[in-house]
């Protein structure tokens, strides 16, 4: 399957939600040949929604794959979720594609999960061009958005292209490096299109916006500069040349605009695609480390290399069985290969390599650096796992998770479900990092926790769909955890005299509140021999399996930090268990001395909401605990940002809905955690200590 890795893009489409990501992927595959028919969100029509749930509910929960061709080039295609419950979706793309296109609505703007994915987009410097969707809805304001990307955002937005009217009036676009207009033919879906000279009316905006863009581009570019300060003609290659050194070097973020649903403006996006985008001989080889001796190793993108791939997605095909999807970063795989997991030290064999179109399945020889395919036949591996040439391992960058913050206990409803249920449930903690599944074992229940009540609800209906389960659900619980405030000095003994030989441990711990998000670190600051050095391990052993029992309700502690000063052994009763216990049963105590504290997850909650209901939506935020961060004005709305505990959140949705007669819409994303107030915290513990008690 090799082609000439220069023509080829890898990228992804990224956006809040409702920003027209699919419709744009729809209207991309029309253009490309891909698709006969357009295919619509609204109608459950669109090709790349291929899940039953993605139809009825108008979302895209998994990010599917596509391959268009364009000008005789080949684009890979990843469309990700806007929803921020799958989030893990829009990171694992990021870490394999090259470059992306963000799109935002004209009259949102930057609307929060587009800011959350520009973020996730600049941890892993990925070069973007900017799509302005909706163009031809009513308050649709082009500068306005890109003003929004500048100050939200921090980014150099530059329009390579401005509207020609908007709303009802928007009939095409200006390009600012051809100096052409450019009209869409209503009859022919957009497919015949009618380049022209700039109207007169529009002449003085669009000057002005190209110079904005030749002046960024100049410092590119020495030629550039010296053809622009003496006012020279500067030829359309030499602005194309300068425009995508500066996005790949994340300096110039282009800016076009359109509208998807209506068929305008995305040729052009995909020649800017093209024009602007990286191709993987455009990055730098990508780095990873020696699995034997840590040292620092490199792969270019090239088929001479041994063989790297990253498994950035794993799914339950109800025909095949478990495809998995990665990216090959360098050499080539030919089908029926044997490659070695990096992670885990074990060989995999692949029978197949598929070339994902959506749900759809074309069989390939082999694939080469810069492919993104599904190979059928892994057996135990993970997302994150680097696969790799056997004689010559690599482990590349591993991606990072966020944690869960919301879990609901789960059982099955009869006999019959029981095994059906282990399965499922396994089975999508293999497709999705962000969903963990673990058992309470004081009350025996399955609990599985998740980003987001969205996120909860969808693993739910997929377990009756696809697994066919019948279970019983609890009340949405929050995740908690226990922290402590003060520093304190604290010791554990365990001995014990039994005839023969006895266990004798003795541990001084001293405990510090550390930095929020810290999680936990042990420091050993024991000299003059006080612990044989042999044992310390198993006190930090002991610390760490304490760390997941809080002392005010039994939640996971954090953000602790135990120091060991001192203690005791015994020259023949001391061993391993013993300073194990006795490292537990100090930290236990150090717990209930140090002040002990819960803290919540707080979400950032921002509700976009019509002015007349505004009173109403700021006093429920606050009955709910909820802190006003700002309120902004939009051409049709208010857009409140506010920070509030998720416990307080639950059924948001629907009140939300009767108290603006369903004309509010809101996000909601994990910010941090917090400490609670003493009032709250015992309510909690009451509720906490009221159930265990009960069962």
């Amino acid at each position: 399957m090799s082609m000439n890795l220069e023509k080829t893009r890898n990228i992804g489409i990224m956006a809040h939600i409702d920003a027209g990501k699919t419709t744009t992927t729809e209207r991309i595959l029309y253009y490309a040949g891909r698709t006969h028919r357009i295919g619509e969100v609204d109608d459950g029509a669109a090709v790349m929604d291929w899940m039953d749930l993605e139809k009825e509910r108008g979302i895209t929960i998994t990010s599917a794959a596509t391959t268009v061709y364009w000008n005789d080039h080949r684009i890979n295609i990843i469309d990700t979720p806007g929803h921020v419950d799958f989030t893990v979706e829009v990171e694992r793309s990021l870490r394999i594609l090259d470059g992306a296109i963000a799109l935002f609505c004209s009259v949102g703007g930057v609307e929060p999960q587009s800011e959350t994915v520009w973020r996730q987009a600049d941890k892993y410097g990925v070069p973007r061009i900017a799509y302005i969707n909706k163009m031809d809805r009513i308050g649709a304001d082009f500068f306005g958005a890109v003003n929004m990307m500048r100050e939200r955002l921090g980014a150099n937005a530059v329009p390579v292209q401005i509207p020609i009217g908007a709303g009802d009036m928007f009939t095409g676009i200006i390009d600012l490096i051809e100096m052409k207009s450019r009209t869409f033919d209503e009859e022919s879906l957009g497919v015949d299109y009618f380049d022209a000279d700039i109207p007169d009316s529009l002449l003085p905006l669009a000057q002005k916006t190209r110079e904005e863009l030749l002046e960024n581009l100049s410092d590119y570019d020495d030629t550039l500069l010296s053809k622009f300060i003496n006012n020279e003609p500067i030829e359309v290659d030499e602005i194309k040349k300068a425009l995508r050194r500066a996005t790949l070097d994340l300096k110039v973020f282009p800016v076009l605009c359109g509208s998807s649903f209506r068929n305008k403006g995305v040729q052009k996006l995909l020649d800017v695609v093209v024009d602007c985008l990286p191709s993987p001989m455009d990055l730098p080889p990508v780095s990873g480390i020696d699995p034997e001796t840590n040292k620092k190793l490199q792969r270019k993108p090239s088929e001479n290399e041994p063989f790297s791939g990253l498994i950035f997605k794993i799914i339950v095909d109800p025909y095949v069985g478990k495809l998995t999807y990665f990216r090959v970063y360098s050499g080539k795989l030919p089908a029926g290969s044997t490659v070695l997991n990096a992670a885990t030290g074990k060989n995999e064999r692949i029978s197949r390599l598929l070339l994902m179109h959506a749900n759809k399945k074309n069989d390939v020889r082999e694939a080469c650096a810069g492919d993104i395919v599904a190979g059928i036949g892994f057996k135990n591996t993970s997302t994150g796992d680097t696969i790799c040439d056997k004689s010559q391992p690599i482990i590349l960058e591993q991606m990072i998770f966020p944690e869960p913050v919301i879990s609901i206990a789960i059982e099955p409803k009869t006999k019959a479900d029981q095994e059906k249920l282990a399965n499922s449930l396994s089975r999508l903690a293999e497709e999705d990092p962000t969903f963990q599944v673990r058992q309470d074992e004081e009350t025996g229940q399955t609990i599985i926790s998740g980003m987001g009540e969205l996120h909860l609800e969808i693993l739910k209906d997929r377990m009756v769909r696809e697994f066919k389960v019948s279970a019983n659900v609890g009340k949405p619980q929050v995740a908690y955890k226990e922290t402590i405030t003060t520093t304190v000095e604290c010791e554990g003994r365990f001995i014990k005299q039994t005839g023969g030989r006895g266990q004798y441990g003795h541990v001084k711990l001293r405990l510090e509140p550390i930095k929020q998000g810290s999680q936990f670190t042990f420091v050993n600051e024991i000299t003059g021999g006080a612990i044989p050095h042999e044992f310390i391990p198993s006190i930090e052993r002991g610390v760490k399996e304490s760390l997941d029992n809080g002392v005010i309700a039994g939640y996971p502690t954090v953000d602790i930090k135990a120091v060991l000063t001192g203690g005791s052994y015994h020259d023949v009763d001391s061993s391993e268990l013993a300073f194990r216990i006795a490292g537990s049963i100090a930290f236990q105590d150090g717990l209930r001395k140090a002040n002990p504290a819960l803290l919540e997850p707080i979400m950032d909650v921002e509700v976009v909401v019509p002015e007349e209901y505004l009173g109403e939506i700021i006093g429920d935020l606050q009955a709910r605990r909820g802190k006003i961060e700002g309120i902004a004005q939009r051409p049709d709305a208010k857009v409140v940002a506010s920070e509030a505990p998720l416990s307080e959140m639950f059924g948001y949705a629907t009140k939300l809905r009767s108290l603006s007669q369903g004309r509010a819409v809101y996000s909601m994303q994990f910010s941090h955690y917090a400490r609670m107030s003493q009032q709250v915290s015992n309510k909690i513990v009451q509720k906490v200590k009221g159930f265990v008690f009960q069962s």
